[in-house]
């Protein structure tokens, strides 16, 4: 691969419960554990970093393939839940959920697009056979 684009962020602190920020100063956060997991909450967490760059970027690839396919999309919008829990072998692991709703397209025209949006999406390429992500496509 010929990277066209590489983002640099930089860690401190005690992880979870540090602070990232990224060279060029756009992502600057506090970060907490989430009270689910014992933490206190009060800050962003690696999950909704995770979760919000994939529902950016795999709205981005559906709206490309949605493009190719000369379809409308409407009023799009996907949405990403991302877990993350034990694991049977040892340590942790995570597993997403991909909501995208397009209003303007039947359900099964939407779905084959949603589909076809996995197959390019950079996240989707780089979960693939790693973590169990499910797309479907929802009225809202």
């Amino acid at each position: 691969m010929n990277a066209i684009y590489t983002a640099e962020a930089l860690a401190t602190g005690a992880g979870r419960n540090g602070h990232v920020l990224t060279k060029d100063g756009r992502v600057d956060l506090d970060l907490a554990v989430p009270t689910e997991m014992g933490g206190s909450g009060q800050g962003a967490n690696p999950e909704q970093l995770f979760a919000a760059g994939y529902a950016a970027c795999f709205h981005s690839a559906l709206q490309m393939v949605a493009r190719e396919a000369k379809a409308n999309l409407g009023e799009s919008s996907v949405g990403a839940r991302v877990g993350i829990g034990p694991r049977d072998g040892g340590g942790f692991g995570l597993e997403v959920t991909l909501e995208v709703v397009i209003p303007a397209l039947p359900h099964d025209q939407a779905q084959q697009l949603a589909d076809q949006a996995h197959q390019v999406c950079p996240y989707s390429n780089a979960t693939r056979g790693n973590i169990d992500v499910t797309v479907t496509v929802v009225e809202d």
